[in-house]
């Protein structure tokens, strides 16, 4: 398998990451996108890359950094006409579809208490749970993906953890995790 197949085998994990960090499907596909893009542009030089999964994530997070702060720092400009002939074109889709595919998935996989908690976490703990718990990195991979230190992302996890449990408490013991 060349080194640009391996790139696609984590497609899937990257989308996840993306929808978690902007939370809207069209912003996640368009992040992957960019991703992907960056990365064969890197590729093209036939450069070999050592860990092909946490490198992937580095120009995820980057990119999505990289627009936030942007976004961030140029005010956004409205065309409200735009806005209202949009409104009135998917007012009936909107009625008719109530949670899409992938959102269905993910309240499957989770109870809403357990999701609110995770939303409710800032940012910075949101992710390296995120990036630790699901997408299994290891805290040296998420170290160099963030560019900050170690201890860093141990006490990000540990803290966000502490935070998901007082959250949680009352969930746990509805749901037999914990003794009263």
């Amino acid at each position: 398998m060349s080194q640009k197949d391996s790139l696609l085998v984590h497609i899937d994990a990257l989308y996840r990451s993306a929808l978690y960090l902007v939370k809207n499907e069209n912003n996640a596909d368009d992040l992957v996108q960019e991703t992907y893009l960056k990365a064969f542009k890197f590729l093209k030089n036939n450069k070999e890359i050592n860990n092909v999964k946490a490198w992937l994530f580095k120009i995820l997070m980057n990119t999505f950094i990289n627009k936030y702060r942007k976004d961030k720092a140029e005010p956004s400009l409205v065309d409200f006409d735009n806005i209202e002939s949009f409104h009135e074109s998917i007012k009936e889709e909107v009625l008719t579809s109530s949670t899409t595919e992938n959102e269905a998935e993910f309240n499957e996989l989770l109870d809403a208490d357990v999701k609110k908690a995770l939303e409710e976490l800032p940012e910075d703990f949101r992710l390296v749970i995120l990036l630790s718990t699901v997408e299994g990195l290891s805290y040296k991979e998420i170290s160099k993906m963030l560019e900050c230190p170690i201890g860093t992302v141990m006490s990000r996890i540990y803290r966000g953890r502490k935070m998901l449990k007082e959250k949680l408490t009352g969930y746990a013991k509805k749901h037999g995790y914990e003794r009263e």
